[in-house]
């Protein structure tokens, strides 16, 4: 009779491990889940932030995040004076502050086009080139 009830009983716990197992194994997926859909590109978009605002260069065009626009005038290790408005005020930011540097933005929407440009002039060549061999 004792043995039966330490069949049940053991029996029971293995069920309860099985259980717990694959509850640990659920949450273990769900948080692997959760970092690469959310933490590790928050990350990724926080890098390139970063990296932008460590390559302003004095001369840049900047929209800082309260929405001020300005040319960088002097570069300094945390901090940049730019020139505002048409009257050349100038103004004291942190690094931090920076949005968008807008001279970057425009060299890379340039070089979009030249490559979109580029790839336009070679589809036309290929085809006036199979229009030839016909």
């Amino acid at each position: 009779m004792y043995f039966f009830n330490f069949l049940e009983a053991t029996a029971s716990t293995g069920a309860n491990r099985n259980s717990m197992l694959s509850t640990i194994l659920l949450m273990v997926v769900l948080f692997g889940g959760m970092y690469f859909l959310m933490i590790r590109p928050q990350k990724k978009q926080q890098k390139k932030e970063q990296e932008m605002r460590e390559s302003t260069q004095v001369g840049d065009e900047i929209t800082t995040i309260g929405g001020i626009i300005g040319r960088v005038v002097t570069v300094k290790e945390d901090s940049l004076i730019i020139e505002t408005g048409a009257d050349r005020n100038k103004m004291k930011i942190t690094r931090w502050a920076i949005q968008a540097n807008n001279t970057a933005n425009e060299k890379l929407k340039a070089e979009r086009e030249a490559a979109r440009a580029a790839a336009e002039k070679e589809r036309e060549e290929k085809k006036n080139k199979n229009k030839k061999e016909d």
